[in-house]
């Protein structure tokens, strides 16, 4: 995984390049935030784009109407929008990009992928892509109000082969502990649900069905009892709803060592009628001493399918697959940088207040 003084190359040998400029409040530690462009695209469906063919050609095809967004529109929720990002890329032989929604856009419940010319993929992008960036949005839970520029995901970029075997994982963590408590190593570092908080009863949220707009502009704005449901439980287990979309948090405190990156994934798919959010990026520094951070807990961003499932404390619903680094970034998260999940526990999106 390149880091921030490498995406700074990139972007002066022009393999990455934007209109307007790249601002320098868009590199993280490992990643580039990119912006939405001037206009959304409602489109019928989602579509990839397929090979030897472009987003502009399918935008043609299933384009319903064209929305502005330079004074800000509102995305409806459960439609679907094709947008041009203000980035693209021209990427050296060796270098590939893969992309994922920003921490907010996940926990809104903010369906968001990057889409490309000749993209067979979702948010992979392969070495020699010379061309434009797209996001595909959909919102799944509220409607919200987006404006140009915004940023809704982010792309990172990869040279060789980075993800550590489950070996070096376990050899890692004798060195430098990455989970509190005992490590569930399979094909990743596992993480578990956590429904037996250490103090009250309260384990999560649940999105109401009939809510606001909410504008992705207004932090701390919305209180958010007029958005969530709270979850109590004094069990250690719930009832997911089919449909349902839920906010909740590991039982686990993570550790990403400065050295290294990490990427949510599925555990298995058959271990329930439900779905982690797996977009989920773990910078170099999440959770890190050096970085200000003492372990902090993943937020699940769950979604059930088909039938009721009950999830019961401690279950494993996901896994951290960590890569190395190809050096060590020069800022860390939540070191010096607007940082909003350094140390966190169960926590919604930004915009909203506890009250």
């Amino acid at each position: 995984m390149l880091p921030v003084q490498a995406l700074r190359q990139l972007i002066a040998r022009g393999a990455l390049s934007a209109q307007p400029p790249i601002r320098e409040d868009q590199i993280q530690p490992a990643s580039l935030d990119l912006r939405l462009g001037p206009v959304a695209y409602r489109v019928r469906a989602s579509f990839l784009t397929g090979q030897g063919r472009t987003v502009q050609d399918r935008l043609e095809e299933f384009t319903m109407h064209k929305v502005n967004l330079g004074d800000g529109a509102v995305l409806e929720k459960n439609c679907v929008y094709v947008i041009p990002l203000a980035e693209r890329l021209t990427l050296p032989q060796g270098v590939t990009a893969v992309a994922n929604a920003k921490s907010s856009s996940g926990r809104l419940d903010l369906l968001t992928r990057t889409i490309t010319d000749g993209g067979t993929e979702f948010d992979r992008i392969p070495e020699g892509y010379h061309g434009p960036l797209y996001a595909e949005v959909c919102p799944r839970s509220f409607s919200v109000l987006v404006r140009e520029g915004q940023r809704l995901n982010q792309i990172r970029f990869r040279q060789g082969q980075a993800v550590l075997t489950d070996a070096e994982l376990a050899a890692l963590h004798a060195i430098e502990p990455l989970v509190s408590g005992e490590a569930v190593i399979s094909e990743g570092l596992g993480f578990s649900v956590d429904l037996k908080p250490a103090k009250g009863t309260l384990v999560g949220y649940r999105a109401k069905p009939h809510t606001g707009v909410v504008d992705l502009d207004r932090i701390a704005h919305y209180p958010a009892p007029d958005f969530w449901e709270e979850l109590h439980s004094s069990d250690g287990r719930i009832i997911l709803d089919p449909g349902a979309f839920y906010i909740l948090v590991s039982r686990e405190a993570v550790t990403i060592p400065p050295d290294y990156a990490a990427e949510m994934a599925p555990y298995l798919a058959m271990v329930g009628e439900f779905r982690v959010h797996y977009a989920g990026f773990f910078d170099p520094g999440f959770g890190h001493a050096a970085a200000g951070g003492a372990g902090s807990r993943g937020v699940l961003e769950v979604r059930c399918h088909e039938a009721p499932f009950v999830l019961e404390h401690g279950q494993i619903v996901g896994r951290l697959v960590y890569e190395r680094m190809s050096e060590r970034p020069e800022t860390l998260y939540g070191a010096g940088i607007a940082s909003n999940y350094q140390g966190q526990g169960l926590k919604l999106a930004k915009q909203f207040r506890s009250a």
